[in-house]
């Protein structure tokens, strides 16, 4: 069971990152009283210190995730929180970060380093030593989904050697997670813009990673629909 506090300066924002984690398999409750046994999320808005407060005196387990910008309280969920969200593109894959589980997963994300590394990432890997589908002006409007652009990255001698690297690492680490308890491990490949290269790459190494047997995988574009 994994409970999870989302706070907000505002009950609008609140109720958007609630929403995100109910999507994910999360069961909403109101308040500490309604712990279980399956994977629960509580909104607070406000700053929360007196629940936070409660919550320790009990000695409930719990991840606190703050959703926006400072709410200003001292003690709050701003203040404490083990997670911030700057972005609402990353309320689904944090909750699906915070989710028990059974089978460890692993995501695959592809990310642009103009909008910044992924802070959760367990792994990050520079994409930016492979030449560049952006300058061939075919290839320039589609992205590393596209068959023509992930063909350009991975027939590059470079790529096939970074990626047989990458999956190896990858399945000798995942299971070292899981002994810490970590059932959720994020391999994060960056590029400029977040859409040819990394975007090729995140989606080879998740095909390959799908044909193994007891983990889950999951393929993720943060800085492109």
């Amino acid at each position: 069971m994994s409970l999870v506090i989302v706070g907000a300066a505002s009950a609008g924002r609140m109720e958007e990152a609630v929403a995100a984690f109910e999507a994910a398999g999360f069961r909403r409750i109101q308040e500490l009283d309604g712990a279980g046994d399956a994977d629960l999320v509580l909104g607070v808005c406000g700053g929360g210190a007196e629940l936070l407060r409660e919550a320790d005196r009990r000695g409930i387990n719990y991840w606190l995730v703050h959703d926006g910008e400072d709410d200003r309280h001292e003690g709050g969920t701003f203040q404490r929180a083990h997670h911030r969200i700057d972005a609402a593109r990353r309320r689904s894959e944090l909750a699906q970060h915070l989710r028990s589980r059974e089978r460890p997963l692993v995501t695959c994300l592809a990310f642009g380093y103009k909008n910044g590394a992924p802070a959760d990432a367990a792994l990050v890997f520079d994409a930016r030593f492979l030449d560049n589908p952006y300058w061939e002006p075919e290839l320039r409007d589609l992205s590393g989904r596209d068959p023509a652009v992930a063909e350009f990255v991975l027939k590059q001698p470079a790529a096939a050697h970074f990626l047989d690297d990458v999956q190896r690492m990858v399945s000798d680490l995942v299971p070292l997670y899981e002994e810490k308890g970590m059932k959720h491990v994020v391999v994060a490949f960056g590029c400029s813009g977040g859409r040819h290269r990394s975007v090729a790459l995140a989606a080879e190494l998740a095909r390959r990673l799908r044909e193994q047997e007891g983990i889950d995988v999951d393929f993720v574009t943060r800085d492109i629909d």
